[in-house]
């Protein structure tokens, strides 16, 4: 089965992020995404980063509208886009939630930590074709000077979710998207990709003293290489300058685990407890 909103006259579109409401890849790409539709941006008031899928239970939430059609929520990426759907849209059931653009990558391993993702992610549980966005930053002078090309992900965004709506997704997938960080002109293609896979090691963690001589640590992007030998991955396709569309889904069951795990049965049933 898929999802399809083919012929929707303008479709609603909810845009949100994990860099905050004052994005400017947020507002690039909400504002490319009006030409297919009626957009709403529901955003965190400040950087969610690495929030993944968390959903706020013990606290409430806040609302404020800073601006015609975007609203800041003192939530996560999560948070953002269930309010939205269920509460702040005020019946108009989103037809497309995009989530991004991300200032740097989400690749590989990197999807389960990103709230970005996991905005993507929200909208597909709640039964919306989603799409997450993230525009690279290996360029570190480009970082240091905050210059992203988010013209480039978003024009992408645009010919992307004109698709998606005309064709539709199959039900409980979603995209995973990352965009060179360069002019459009300058893309080497699209690539349809699967997950690569990053190798970790102590060098991401940073030990330090703070001044009364207790220690503490900083988790960061050192030390993380990518395992090779795969193909076809998204980590691969940008670092050819090209953009890759990873399909992801819902479902994490490793179903040829349950036929290799059907063999442990009897020593289960045996003594369960």
């Amino acid at each position: 089965m898929e999802w399809s909103i083919v012929g929707l006259k303008n479709p609603v579109i909810l845009v949100s992020n994990d860099d905050g409401v004052h994005s400017p890849g947020l507002h690039c790409l909400a504002e490319a995404l009006k030409a297919v539709g009626d957009v709403t941006v529901i955003a965190p008031d400040r950087e969610r980063n690495a929030a993944s899928h968390a959903l706020t239970l013990h606290k409430p939430l806040r609302v404020e509208e800073v601006g015609k059609k975007v609203f800041s929520v003192n939530g996560t990426p999560t948070d953002c886009v269930n309010l939205g759907v269920l509460h702040l849209l005020k019946g108009k059931f989103p037809d497309l939630v995009v989530s991004g653009i991300n200032k740097g990558a989400n690749l590989g391993d990197d999807v389960t930590y990103s709230g970005t993702v996991s905005a993507a992610m929200e909208g597909t549980l709640l039964g919306i074709p989603s799409i997450a966005f993230s525009q690279l930053d290996r360029d570190r002078t480009l970082h240091a000077q905050g210059l992203y090309h988010f013209e480039t992900a978003a024009r992408f965004a645009v010919r992307l979710a004109g698709l998606v709506m005309e064709r539709g997704l199959k039900k409980g997938s979603f995209l995973n998207v990352n965009v060179p960080n360069c002019p459009p002109e300058d893309v080497q293609g699209v690539r349809i990709t699967s997950l690569g896979k990053r190798v970790f090691d102590s060098g991401m963690i940073s030990e330090q003293t703070d001044p009364r001589g207790r220690k503490y640590y900083w988790i960061g992007l050192n030390g993380m290489t990518w395992e090779k030998g795969r193909k076809n991955t998204d980590q691969e396709a940008v670092e050819r300058g090209m953009i890759s569309v990873t399909p992801l889904h819902l479902d994490l069951t490793d179903y040829q685990a349950i036929e290799a795990l059907s063999s442990w049965n009897g020593d289960l049933q045996s003594d369960p407890v």
